[in-house]
């Protein structure tokens, strides 16, 4: 008994995703004969001559059918499968590029293509299907390269601006003699300089280095030393430059405060005295010198992370008010 043509999924191929495009279970020979068209046991293993030419005839019963019906179904699908060697030939172009996930994957996209072109093919018109179908196949393919391929995620219009410059490159070398400049760029794509520049350093993510690759670091006699990666040339944060630059914030802060509140925190800090030593030192109680020290550092606090005169100036007033 022959096998029926496998049919796709009839969700609409410009939201489904691309794993959606795969093959559903086989339609029965009763569909086919309904439909007024032959029954196809394996549209893949068609010959091209043969799947162009039968491609017509169903092209001109899938717009006479309603959409939805089984009959549209099959002759839909049937035709997805009939030139599914249109997807294979433009996936040729892309098979060497290794940065845009896996084969399958690719196929899948491009077929996303197909199943438009199919959607929007005009019998009509009389042109051949694979003029309007392969645009579509390759511009999705073009697209997921372009969608899923950059290491730091970019806004499209400077990816599609990359493009543009390294094309605007290529010309201007030959034309030149010579590697064009930013303002050569400019002229020749008509836009400013900075957004040349702006789309050069977007450039710049579409790729990204490894901190363990090794760098190759120069070694004393000559050739490449072994076991340096970028991560051990890197510099690291020095914790002290934290504490110089609280230091920094500080000083002036402290210029505002009096003599009595400068010296409370000498005492404190700097001789290390505890708050019972503070209160007979300044004459006042333990638990004066404790609410006087919480308020003043907590102000003290606050006033560095605003970083400015103004607050200075503030918190020395609520710190004695």
């Amino acid at each position: 008994m022959p096998v029926p043509a496998p049919s796709l999924s009839a969700a609409d191929p410009s939201t489904a995703p691309a794993s959606a495009v795969v093959p559903a279970p086989r339609r029965s020979a009763e569909v086919a004969r309904t439909a007024g068209l032959p029954r196809i046991d394996d549209p893949r293993e068609m010959a091209p001559s043969d799947a162009r030419e039968l491609s017509k005839v169903f092209f001109r019963r899938l717009r006479e059918l309603s959409e939805g019906t089984p009959e549209y179904q099959y002759v839909r699908n049937t035709l997805i499968e009939m030139n599914a060697s249109l997807v294979q030939y433009a996936v040729r172009r892309f098979r060497n590029r290794g940065d845009g996930g896996d084969l399958e994957d690719i196929v899948q996209v491009g077929t996303i293509g197909l199943i438009k072109a199919i959607d929007r093919f005009d019998p009509s018109r009389e042109n051949e299907f694979s003029t309007l179908a392969m645009p579509y196949i390759t511009g999705e393919i073009k697209r997921h390269f372009r969608d899923t391929t950059w290491a730091v995620r970019v806004p499209r219009r400077l990816q599609e601006l990359r493009i543009d410059i390294a094309k605007a490159k290529e010309a201007l070398t030959t034309e030149l003699d010579r590697s064009p400049t930013v303002a050569d760029l400019a002229e020749h794509l008509g836009l400013s300089e900075e957004e040349v520049i702006e789309g050069l350093f977007a450039a710049n993510g579409h790729t990204s280095g490894s901190l363990d690759a090794p760098q190759g670091v120069q070694a004393e006699y000559g050739g490449q030393s072994e076991g340096h990666t970028l991560a051990d040339v890197m510099g690291e944060e020095e914790p002290a430059m934290e504490l110089v630059e609280d230091i920094q914030t500080l000083a002036p802060l402290l210029e505002q405060l009096t003599e009595r509140e400068r010296q409370m925190l000498r005492m404190r800090f700097g001789q290390e005295l505890t708050q019972a030593q503070i209160g007979a030192e300044l004459g006042i109680s333990q638990m004066q010198v404790s609410r006087l020290l919480t308020r003043l550092l907590g102000h003290l606090r606050a006033s560095m992370l605003q970083d400015g005169p103004a607050a200075a100036a503030g918190a020395t007033a609520a710190v004695r008010a």
